[in-house]
């Protein structure tokens, strides 16, 4: 089934979704559960700047007109941040909306708002080596594969391998 899926700035209502939905490691997934975190920040910078900033951003992924989720970016640097800076973008999806082509959908909007609107030339993201659903979508989505980072996340009482993904401004189908 396909779904209208668009992106458009978080709400105050959003945010209350979020803090239900990604309470707890059945809402965020066993990939993106790093424990109890507070969500005073993000209701603090609401209102200052719409969670959208120069150096990242937030904003609802909707399907259907739906909130079903979020997708974040924010500067990463491969040396000096004044030079070599990048994006490296994330997705939260609600678990009853997951394996339905609406977070691939959502990371290929993204992907092209980055290029669109910052002057990125790459924009990255990672994610479990056991994660292949999200693999898929990152790479039906237009990334590439790019390695492997042994051991860099620490989650769940253990390290974790990420796999590493990356788009480059003009390469492939947006």
């Amino acid at each position: 089934m396909n779904h209208e899926v668009s992106l458009r700035p978080v709400t105050e209502a959003d945010l209350f979704l979020f803090e239900r939905e990604f309470a707890t490691e059945e809402g965020t997934g066993p990939y993106q559960w790093f424990g109890f975190t507070p969500a005073t920040g993000l209701r603090r910078r609401l209102p200052e700047d719409g969670l959208l900033g120069p150096d990242g951003g937030m904003l609802s992924v909707a399907a259907d007109g739906e909130t079903v989720g979020r997708t974040e970016w924010f500067r990463s640097s491969w040396g000096r941040p004044d030079t070599s800076s990048c994006w490296t973008v994330a997705i939260g999806l609600f678990p009853p909306v997951r394996g339905r082509g609406i977070g691939t959908e959502a990371q290929r909007l993204l992907l092209g708002y980055l290029f669109d609107h910052t002057r990125a030339e790459r924009v990255q993201a990672w994610t479990d080596h056991a994660n292949i659903a999200e693999q898929r979508a990152l790479e039906q989505a237009g990334f590439v594969q790019e390695g492997v980072l042994r051991r860099a996340q620490w989650r769940s009482g253990a390290w974790h391998d990420q796999v590493l993904y990356a788009a480059l401004r003009g390469e492939g189908p947006r």
